[in-house]
């Protein structure tokens, strides 16, 4: 866990919480001799993206008025035990975590106009993110497999099921070079080397990208805990009505 201290004395005991997940399966069953699960695209991009927002601010000298807690959690792959276990221990000691900004697997592999925010729709987090990829030349797109719920299959739910308001950013579906099929590169990689040892650095991935992603992610983190008002579900939300927001 690394802090960078908000300004403002009414605002810096508010969190913004930026989270990847530091590890993947470590050593399982082998798979043509090699029993190594790297996880480059899941989940070291996303350490690598957290890392760098990190980096970024703390070298601009930016101080928001809200703290920003850079979060980096173990054993999501086993049932979002690290991030559980944060969230919890944070409620428990009354601190005041307005958002959640997680890195999960983006599938960066190409040069694309376009991410995904996860959750964008739920709550005041999706014009944030909107605003934030406008301003680095990104457009968002509607997530176009809603029915697999990824919202709440990584560690963004343990702050959602809090009451958190919580984003999750992804690469599209629009690749810059017209002749790359995008959607068979996730599908190749789903189908052959999610979970898998062959996922590591030989597979395609576009830095630049990732590196645009972090910036992405850094404005939305950064407008965050800036701003006046701390995030808030949207009126009649499912998971707003579900969970309640924090006390």
């Amino acid at each position: 866990v690394g802090i960078l201290p908000g300004a403002d004395p009414n605002l810096k005991n508010e969190y913004v919480v930026v989270t990847a997940h530091l590890d993947h399966l470590g050593r399982w069953a082998a798979v043509n001799g090699d029993s190594v699960y790297n996880g480059a695209h899941d989940n070291a991009v996303g350490i690598g993206v957290m890392l760098e927002i990190a980096r970024s601010l703390h070298a601009s000298g930016s101080r928001p008025k809200r703290s920003i807690a850079f979060v980096a959690v173990t054993a999501e792959e086993k049932g979002l035990l690290g991030s559980d276990f944060y969230a919890q221990q944070a409620q428990a000691r009354e601190q005041k975590v307005v958002a959640n900004v997680n890195m999960d697997m983006p599938m960066i592999f190409t040069p694309i106009f376009d991410f995904v925010a996860l959750g964008a729709q739920h709550s005041t987090l999706g014009s944030v993110a909107k605003q934030a990829a406008a301003a680095q030349g990104y457009r968002l797109s509607a997530d176009a497999q809603p029915e697999l719920v990824k919202f709440i299959r990584s560690d963004q739910f343990s702050f959602i099921r809090r009451g958190i308001p919580a984003l999750s950013l992804t690469g599209g579906y629009q690749p810059r070079d017209p002749s790359v099929d995008l959607a068979e590169l996730r599908e190749q990689f789903l189908s052959a080397h999610y979970h898998q040892p062959s996922d590591d650095l030989t597979l395609p991935m576009d830095y630049p990208a990732a590196a645009d992603l972090a910036r992405v992610n850094g404005r939305i983190a950064l407008a965050i805990a800036s701003a006046a008002n701390a995030p808030r579900w949207n009126n009649d939300d499912f998971f707003g009505e579900k969970f309640q927001s924090p006390k």
